[in-house]
């Protein structure tokens, strides 16, 4: 693909987001079972392979590769999950069920430069925890606070910077 060929492809997308901001509004999200005796979690994956990234169908890729966005939320949601299955079992919370939701929403207006005022990447991010127990709601609280306290992945969004490095030939 070259330059060309990538504002052809996505001329369509941003004309119709400009005209029709709302098309260009998204939730995506991302669906987990938390394995609390492996302390582990298993992530609904939809869609194609995670081998390989490549662009949103609403930006304009093929549908063929994963969205990184969409790996960003299942890594969220694999982190946060176990995390969760840590905390209570650390916490001798007994939990029948653990499931979770993750949800990004995103206006991909951002992302194809058509408004500057529009944020690129994810507006918000929610994390919905989906609990069967006996234990009090107070303990529960406290459990998925505590989750989110310590959550690798959560914490590290918040100190992402970036540079670049010119690569010598070797």
């Amino acid at each position: 693909m070259n330059a060309h060929d990538l504002r052809a492809l996505q001329a369509p997308l941003k004309e119709r987001y400009q005209q029709d901001p709302q098309t260009a509004q998204a939730t995506l999200s991302v669906r987990a079972e938390i394995d609390l005796p492996t302390l582990s979690c298993r992530i609904d994956h939809t869609g194609p392979s995670r081998e390989r990234a490549g662009m949103h169908p609403m930006a304009g890729g093929d549908g063929q590769t994963a969205c990184a966005t969409e790996m960003l939320l299942e890594a969220l949601a694999g982190c946060a999950g176990v995390t969760f299955a840590a905390v209570a079992t650390a916490m001798d919370l007994p939990i029948e069920f653990a499931g979770m939701t993750v949800s990004g929403t995103m206006d991909f207006r951002g992302t194809l430069a058509i408004s500057r005022t529009v944020p690129v990447g994810f507006q918000t991010i929610q994390i919905v925890f989906e609990l069967q127990s006996s234990t009090a709601d107070e303990k529960l609280a406290k459990a998925v606070e505590l989750a989110e306290r310590y959550c690798v992945v959560a914490q590290s969004l918040k100190t992402v910077s970036t540079t670049w490095k010119r690569r010598t030939q070797a």
